[in-house]
């Protein structure tokens, strides 16, 4: 039989009574008003047992005015309890009780009398039920006094007892509402998968200014005041200082930036001082962390147009300057825009460290997804390795979309009819589809490509294999690339003559490599006022950088970037570009913001990796820069400086189709289009000399529209005489001369 949980009667609110039937009081040997320990989830509560006016059986209402603390924040509604989780308990009369009491304002705290509260706690314990370490209820009094937690009982024999007016009472400690409830968070450990070493070095550094300040002042030396934390929006800082605050104990104390600001002069500032006030005041009571959401909005670069601004900044500095010795609480600020700090905050004796949070790597990606699928039931042959190496450049934000989407598509799926909810990898693959990386969302070159296999390419066999080693080995086979020491190449320029599938086999690359694509033009990058095409292209390589492994493509490279020499002024922007080019390339300027991860944890003697485990570092190894792919078909107009080993290091030639290389395109081209048989592809590719794989595909749409035409639009087929009547219409784009140009190699 199992007992309903119903909503508790106005009548019995505070009276520590439990309501069940009759027939279930005499199962439990209890008699009226006897002591009933009740396990609910998330704790169990202390009660006496009493029946229903109704006398009705299979019903249960709990009055929780002594229960472990996980039930003041998460009282249990609506639920189906067995009758073996209600157990009577031997409460003996008590002797004497060590509380702390939990008051609702400071100003009780500190200004009414203890002996005042110890006659107030007494008298409203009398008659109570207690058990060690349990919290009494007491908000449905009209007074500040909110909570009673019993620390020790005595006699310590039995875990639970009555108190009488006889028990003698001790107060341990006076705390507020606030600063017990952020302690009671700080118990439950929340998992961050891939923030452990960034939460280990927060908490050491939270922990040394607030819990161990004298051993600091012994040494002469003053403590920390702040603490900064960046990192790309999404990637935890706020849900890191929630966490790592509760693991040191302290309380906290939440500004978001706008909330500061004001309407009339005077207002912010006013805020601002109310908001270091009330972490003072919360700070008597124990270590305080006040957090500054958002700190960029708050407190952005000081100009000489906006005074608002420039006040509420002068009015942070001072306060900060302001905190002494005496002051337990630290400061943590936290942004994704930390350029747009004022300088003034960035130096010590203000935000003394800086955390920095990079994008997730593809090992730290495997933990975040690891924590967030715990409690979705995923199929068994889901592969986390796997679904990281895809991720490229989400966030724990962005992999907790993907979670929810992947999700949504199981449900769809299940009200369709095939009745299993299960999350498999096929639903992974098309929320994939619709969660892309929030990094890339605003990105110059952000790029939405249809796939295409290898397969669809004729020919170039030669070409794809120096592809392929230069994109796909890397990720496929990292451990061999460590062993030998390798490292990926950082860029690769095809070049070679017009419609000969340069852009193509690019597209082929990204779509086999699983990794970022960003494709980047002429007309994204430059801009009328001088000095933005070089801040544009320089944004372009940090958002790469961001999400790497990544192929940034630069498709007309010539168009883009020219060429250094006489007949070009020094200081146009097609030479500036080339020099942004040439230092991003090189690694000069990579911003202290741009880390991604964190360094490797060392494991424990005699731990050994698992191969899996070492191909996720080795690949991280490998595959950490940016892969540059570009494309031109003038290479004698790039600039030497370029061509080196080091940038550009695999420089590819992509011929013109020779006759076996034009007949597996024209198969492929006529793969969906219904051929006559008297169609002889083989001596088409014969005739078809000088023709790129553009012009055969041209060729092939000119024979089936001249199909249509003779037929009225009727026709069924495509004869060899359309493909014949077709080729003596067109010229190849080619010439002997132009590819016996391209053949030179462009050093």
């Amino acid at each position: 039989m199992s007992l309903r949980l119903l909503s508790l009667d106005p009548s019995d609110r505070g009276s520590q009574r439990c309501r069940l039937g009759p027939g279930l009081i005499s199962a439990l040997g209890l008699s009226l008003g006897s002591p009933l320990l009740v396990s609910l989830p998330g704790g169990s509560c202390l009660c006496t047992a009493w029946p229903r006016p109704d006398l009705a059986e299979g019903f249960l209402q709990v009055d929780l005015k002594c229960c472990s603390p996980g039930l003041i924040s998460n009282p249990p509604l609506h639920l189906n309890l067995d009758p073996s989780q209600l157990s009577p308990v031997p409460c003996p009369k008590l002797k004497g009780v060590k509380v702390t009491v939990v008051v609702q304002s400071v100003d009780f705290r500190k200004y009414t009398p203890l002996r005042l509260v110890h006659e107030l706690v007494k008298d409203m314990l009398k008659g109570v039920y207690v058990h060690e370490k349990y919290v009494v209820n007491l908000e449905d009094f009209d007074i500040d006094l909110r909570y009673v937690v019993i620390e020790n009982i005595t006699p310590d024999s039995a875990p639970a007892g009555l108190i009488t007016s006889k028990t003698g009472v001790e107060i341990a400690g006076i705390q507020t509402v606030r600063h017990y409830k952020s302690q009671l968070q700080g118990r439950d450990s929340v998992p961050l998968g891939g923030l452990e070493e960034v939460r280990a070095s927060l908490k050491e550094m939270l922990q040394l200014p607030l819990l161990y300040p004298s051993t600091l002042s012994s040494l002469g030396v003053s403590c920390p005041r702040g603490v900064l934390l960046v990192g790309p929006s999404g990637v935890g800082k706020t849900l890191l200082v929630h966490c790592v605050v509760g693991e040191v104990g302290a309380s906290l104390v939440v500004v978001h930036g706008p909330e500061v600001v004001g309407s009339r002069p005077g207002e912010s500032e006013e805020k601002l001082r109310a908001v270091f006030e009330r972490a003072r005041c919360a700070a008597e009571e124990g270590p305080c962390v006040l957090f500054l959401d958002e700190l960029d909005s708050l407190c952005p670069r000081r100009t000489s147009s906006s005074a608002p601004e420039n006040r509420l900044v002068a009015q942070l500095l001072t306060l900060m300057d302001g905190m002494n010795r005496g002051d337990r609480f630290l400061i943590v600020g936290a942004t994704n825009r930390p350029d747009s700090l004022d300088p003034a905050l960035r130096r010590p004796g203000r935000f003394d460290r800086e955390v920095i949070i990079g994008a997730p790597t593809v090992q730290q990606r495997k933990d975040i997804l690891s924590v967030l699928c715990a409690r979705m039931p995923v199929c068994p042959s889901v592969d986390m390795t796997e679904l990281a190496q895809r991720t490229t450049g989400y966030v724990g934000a962005d992999l907790s979309a993907l979670c929810r989407e992947a999700a949504m598509q199981a449900i769809r799926d299940s009200s369709k009819g095939s009745g299993e909810q299960a999350v498999s990898l096929k639903h992974f693959q098309e929320a994939l589809k619709l969660v892309n990386p929030s990094c890339l969302r605003s990105s110059l070159g952000r790029t939405d490509l249809s796939p295409v296999t290898w397969e669809q390419i004729g020919g170039l066999d030669e070409v794809k294999l120096k592809l392929r080693q230069s994109i796909e080995w890397p990720m496929r086979y990292p451990e061999a690339f460590v062993r030998l020491g390798l490292s990926r190449p950082r860029g690769v320029l095809l070049y070679g003559p017009p419609g000969c599938a340069k852009t193509t086999l690019v597209r082929a690359a990204a779509t086999s490599s699983h990794c970022a694509f960003l494709s980047v033009s002429g007309a994204d990058i430059y801009s009328p006022f001088v000095g933005d095409s070089e801040k544009a292209f320089a944004q372009l390589f940090r958002q790469a950088r961001a999400c790497a492994p990544c192929i940034l493509f630069l498709d007309e490279i010539d168009s883009l970037i020219g060429s250094r020499s006489d007949s070009q002024p020094a200081h146009g922007v097609q030479t500036r570009l080339l020099s942004v080019l040439l230092n991003e390339m090189d690694g000069v300027g990579l911003k202290m913001l741009e880390r991604r991860g964190a360094e490797k944890i060392l494991q424990a003697e005699g731990v050994e990796e698992s191969q899996k485990q070492e191909e996720l570092e080795c690949q991280e190894v490998c595959n950490k820069d940016v892969m540059v792919i570009a494309a031109t078909n003038r290479p004698d107009c790039l600039d030497s400086a370029l061509l080196r080993p080091g940038r550009l290091d695999h420089i590819i030639y992509v011929p013109p189709p020779d006759q076996q290389a034009r007949l597996c395109i024209l198969k492929l081209c006529t793969n969906l289009m219904p051929v006559g048989p008297d169609v002889c592809l083989e001596e088409l590719a014969t005739k078809t000399e000088l023709y790129s794989g553009a012009d055969l595909e041209n060729l092939c749409k000119e024979a089936a529209l001249l199909a249509l035409q003779e037929e009225n639009m009727k026709a069924s087929d495509i004869k060899h005489s359309h493909f014949l009547q077709s080729l003596s219409k067109m010229s190849p784009s080619l010439t002997a001369q132009q590819i016996h140009i391209y053949g030179k190699p462009p050093r």
